[in-house]
């Protein structure tokens, strides 16, 4: 054995070392790889039904390239109405996710980051937390119990206090702020720890020069701590831009209502209403995989973007 070794060239004998010393770990790695494939890309597959006629008794590969060509389901979803409302409430819906729900986490680590009592900083990062492991049908429960406007605990607290009932789930525009309020409460505390694990990289001593120079709080933060984690906010806004046409369906089909129909089904509710309920299955991979590329080009574009501005980007 050591002979064909020897005539190796130096890089592959090296490689022939690395590999003998660290095989076990590329034989643990083949398990979430196999995942990948088997559950993430061999399903890519099925975006053909995208531009074909979906039959239930065929096989995605005997199945005939629709009628009136391979991007008639994609032209249908452009003429359907109920399309074009879904995707005005999904940039609307995500945009404002984006306008309220990315600063706040920043605000909300940096008074952490501020606090003195360590222990109250503790505690304020677990209960601030914990909303994000309550699913959205228990959160939509408990906003029905809450904003219920003859029975709900903060309109019985207007009305205490002389101030008219609010009917935050019944009115469009009530129940969009009420939406968007929800999501930034139950991802407020678990976004706040990425900044402040960002924050932990942070320099003390850039601190402790900033103080003999006589900085305030709020100088050290401007000029210190928000610049320490600004390549963490642009990786986040990033991928936050890339998700901007995408939506979940559990939180938006939990808060919904008849009263607002109109601005509370998204691009996921369209799919389901059209794909599931609708047996439109050809329809709603079109929209389906119109969603996708364009949360794509918006991740790639952003990410160009961040680059040019000076920013390390994703990628």
């Amino acid at each position: 054995m050591d002979v064909p070794v020897r005539r190796l060239s130096p890089k592959y004998k090296n490689l022939l070392i690395y590999l003998s010393r660290y095989w076990t770990l590329y034989l643990l790695l083949l398990l979430p790889i196999t995942f990948f494939i088997v559950f993430r890309y061999i399903p890519m597959t099925y975006i053909q039904i995208a531009f074909k006629d979906f039959r239930l008794d065929r096989n995605i590969w005997q199945m005939s390239v629709a009628k009136d060509g391979p991007f008639q389901y994609f032209q249908q979803a452009f003429k359907n109405r109920d399309f074009i409302y879904a995707l005005r409430n999904t940039l609307m819906l995500n945009g404002l996710d984006l306008l309220f729900g990315f600063p706040a986490p920043i605000v909300m680590a940096l008074l952490l980051n501020e606090l003195a009592f360590k222990r109250y900083k503790r505690f304020t990062q677990t209960v601030s937390y914990m909303p994000h492991f309550l699913s959205w049908v228990i959160i939509a429960s408990l906003s029905n119990q809450l904003f219920a406007t003859t029975e709900g605990l903060v309109n019985i607290w207007l009305r205490g206090v002389g101030f008219d009932p609010i009917n935050f789930l019944g009115i469009p525009v009530n129940w969009v702020f009420t939406y968007c309020f929800l999501g930034v409460w139950q991802n407020l505390g678990w976004g706040s720890i990425i900044y402040l694990a960002a924050m932990t990289s942070i320099n003390p001593e850039l601190y402790e020069a900033a103080e003999v120079d006589g900085a305030s709080r709020i100088r050290k933060v401007w000029h210190i701590t928000l610049p320490g984690i600004r390549p963490t906010m642009v990786t986040l806004l990033i991928m936050n831009l890339g998700r901007i046409l995408g939506s979940d369906f559990e939180r938006p089909f939990s808060l919904r209502n008849k009263l607002v129909y109109s601005v509370s089904n998204p691009i996921s509710i369209f799919t389901y209403d059209y794909g599931i309920t609708g047996m439109k299955f050809s329809l709603s991979s079109a929209v389906g995989l119109f969603q996708s590329v364009v949360c794509v080009v918006f991740l790639f574009a952003s990410n160009a973007i961040a680059k040019k501005l000076g920013e390390r980007g994703v990628w």
